[in-house]
């Protein structure tokens, strides 16, 4: 690995902690204040929830902004209801010892396309390990695109060859700050891409970086 990398940046969802919390949000708690709040059964409520959610799409922002779906199914304040799936968090295995490894190396960034709301939960009990955290929805209106990696390095302070980014989505983790000259990696951890430079942990980034 080029000796003049200075910074290992990180997706969350999918890479450090597992789907669990997300889901229970989307899937469990805004079905369940929906079938409440119009009273319908829950397999009802979860199949219109889901095709409002399909009808708005993951490149608009919108989808990603869980306040916006409370508001717009009158469900009252999202920060207190996600307060209460702080419990459903969950990393992976060696998530916590591998940034515990890199971070005596390296800084530790996130580049994340989650909004804040979320990163607050997801990140609650690893936050220390970095030194900067990045939502591109929250903080620049807009999904993981090339120039969301471009701005983070400018904010960094650092050239894209100083960075490595590792995450889960073949696209936005991995096809768009590789176009900016960042060395990605793609994380999958199914094997669903079948790539064969795909790291299938985050222990194969130390691997490669210690």
């Amino acid at each position: 690995m080029n000796d003049n990398i200075r910074i290992i940046s990180f997706d969350v969802e999918g890479t450090l902690a597992t789907t669990e919390f997300s889901a229970a949000i989307w899937f469990e708690m805004i079905p369940q204040r929906y079938a409440a709040r119009y009273g319908i059964d829950f397999n009802e409520a979860l199949n219109q929830v889901r095709q409002a959610y399909d009808m708005v799409g993951e490149n608009r922002l919108e989808w990603y902004d869980v306040q916006y779906w409370f508001d717009r199914f009158d469900l009252g304040r999202a920060d207190i209801a996600m307060d209460k799936l702080q419990c459903r968090v969950r990393y992976y295995p060696e998530t916590v010892e591998v940034l515990d490894k890199l971070a005596k190396h390296y800084k530790l960034c996130v580049a994340s396309g989650s909004p804040r709301p979320f990163l607050k939960h997801l990140l609650y009990n690893v936050e220390h390990y970095f030194t900067a955290i990045f939502s591109s929805v929250s903080d620049f209106k807009q999904i993981k695109t090339a120039d969301f990696y471009r701005i983070m390095c400018r904010k960094l302070g650092v050239d894209p060859k100083q960075i490595v980014h590792v995450g889960d989505n073949l696209q936005f983790d991995f096809n768009e700050p590789s176009s900016v000259g960042i060395k990605a990696f793609h994380l999958d951890r199914e094997y669903k891409t079948g790539n064969p430079i795909a790291l299938c942990d985050l222990s194969e980034l130390c691997s490669l970086l210690l």
